[in-house]
């Protein structure tokens, strides 16, 4: 019996290891998992004391009740801190406030946190974990595509600046991750194709098998066949993992691969002020798209290839330019010279010479990014 109620999983749970020596951590995906949480925490670190970090859209539908199951078997006893959802809640307002509730609670080195929730929520909680007590553990429970594909894989934490995406934060692994597809049913339909931006980008960059998977099935996942769910996710988490444990903290280039269609996509949610009218994953599609239209205008990439990979976007309601947005290119361009890729005053993107042959391409003339810019 589920320790949440009568459900139990349809069937065994997929377990991939993100392997990092003695801070290795399983990935677990599956459907009814957010049930067996509990359970899965208290077998493998016993009878620590977890407090659960959601944010407003959350605290009704699962943190409550998962609350309350963990109080029972005496892993909480603290209520669920609720933040604000959304982008704009990654600020050093909400990190002092997280971290000000911890420390006036009295943890200590041993205390957990659960991050329940999506990227958001995973990247500011994460963040906090690092750095109270100069590090405690943290457990990522993603409620989102997007975040159960990538953010909640890795280590990356992180809170937004005035000058750019993600420029304030650390590496700090999760000591596990649980990815439920069950919690996609109540994703609304925009949310689940912008996470769906992250699974294609597991294609693009070194798995043209899994892009043309995705052309075929791809379109199941986003109506909701958790079979199709499960496996999209499966892929791109052991794609990830490999990455993280070949180049954990992006000292040999590999996991830079995996910022494909970011450098533009940063850009992209600064001018839009990290608002609704712009979701991650929409601007991932978008600099996706400007990464292929890059590639090709530098003689890498089969034209065919862009338009395939266009074609696929759209066909699934993904956004794949900036017509309309009125964006000033010149803005655009500085915001990218701040990007964690740019050296020495130079560009650096991760570009392509075709569906699953992704690299970097250091010194990226600027007039090249404009005028692909200029395309709209």
């Amino acid at each position: 019996m589920s320790i949440l109620g009568n459900i139990l999983p349809h069937e065994a749970p997929q377990t991939i290891t993100v392997s990092l020596g003695n801070r290795s951590y399983p990935i677990h995906i599956g459907s009814g998992l957010l049930n067996e949480v509990p359970l899965l925490i208290r077998e493998a670190f016993g009878m620590r004391r977890c407090i659960i970090i959601t944010d407003s859209h959350l605290s009704n539908v699962y943190g409550e009740k998962l609350h309350a199951a963990m109080t029972r078997i005496g892993l909480c006893k603290d209520d669920v801190l609720v933040i604000p959802a959304g982008e704009q809640a990654k600020t050093f307002s909400y990190l002092s406030f997280i971290l000000d509730h911890l420390f006036q609670k009295n943890i200590d080195r041993k205390t957990m946190l659960v991050a329940l929730g999506g990227g958001v929520m995973g990247d500011l909680v994460g963040f906090a974990a690092s750095i109270a007590m100069r590090g405690i553990d943290f457990i990522q429970i993603p409620t989102t595509l997007l975040a159960q594909v990538d953010s909640s894989v890795g280590g990356k934490t992180a809170i937004n600046s005035a000058r750019g995406k993600n420029l304030i934060g650390t590496f700090h692994q999760p000591k596990m991750v649980i990815a439920d597809v069950d919690t996609l049913k109540t994703l609304p339909t925009r949310e689940l194709r912008a996470g769906y931006a992250e699974v294609v980008k597991y294609g693009l960059i070194s798995n043209p098998d899994f892009f043309t998977w995705l052309e075929t099935k791809g379109h199941k996942l986003l109506t909701g066949i958790k079979e199709k769910q499960i496996h999209a996710i499966k892929v791109s988490c052991e794609m990830k993992a490999q990455i993280v444990a070949e180049d954990e903290k992006e000292s040999t280039g590999k996991r830079a691969l995996l910022n494909f269609g970011h450098t533009f996509g940063h850009a992209f949610e600064l001018m839009a002020n990290y608002d609704n009218s712009l979701l991650h994953g929409e601007a991932v599609a978008i600099g996706m798209a400007k990464a292929f239209e890059l590639s090709t205008r530098l003689g890498l990439c089969p034209e065919a290839d862009t338009q395939r990979v266009k074609e696929h976007l759209k066909s699934v309601n993904l956004p794949i330019s900036i017509q309309g947005r009125n964006w000033n290119t010149d803005k655009l361009l500085a915001s990218m010279y701040r990007d964690k890729k740019a050296e020495d005053g130079q560009l650096n993107f991760v570009v392509t010479r075709g569906i699953g042959q992704a690299f970097v391409q250091q010194h990226v003339v600027a007039s090249d990014v404009k005028a692909v810019l200029d395309l709209n």
